[in-house]
């Protein structure tokens, strides 16, 4: 899984996400998750955001968001192998198997930039 974001306007110092988790039963339903965050306080402190943390610690080896606000940089996900995530939702956090949908919604100084969709299958 790779994934590029192009900042329009930099350097950003106040972003927000918005993670849900949903499950493939007759359409996608709510599951287990629905959170938003402040990122720039994520990064300063992960341990209060142990959910977050659990998620970003299967992308943050292959990204270059691993620092505190702000960003002045585009955003990357960079080849993060599917085993690994596999890995991560089968064994140390054990989800049923099925499908799901992961959507962010980002914010930046509180306006809606971008929503993201992934879906996948554990098996």
């Amino acid at each position: 899984m790779s994934v590029k974001a192009r900042l329009l306007q930099d350097p950003i110092t106040d972003i927000k996400f918005h993670l849900a988790i949903y499950q493939r039963l007759n359409g996608y339903r709510p599951f287990l998750y629905n959170i938003t965050v402040d990122a720039c306080k994520f990064q300063r402190n992960r341990k209060k955001y142990p959910v977050v943390k659990f998620f970003f610690d299967i992308v943050e080896p292959y990204s270059n968001i691993n620092h505190t606000c702000p960003y002045s940089h585009d955003a990357t996900f960079d080849k993060v192998p599917v085993t690994y995530i596999d890995h991560r939702l089968s064994n140390i956090l054990p989800f049923p198997k099925g499908d799901y949908m992961l959507e962010t919604n980002w914010f930046a100084y509180d306006i809606h930039r971008a929503a993201v969709k992934f879906y996948g299958t554990l098996s």
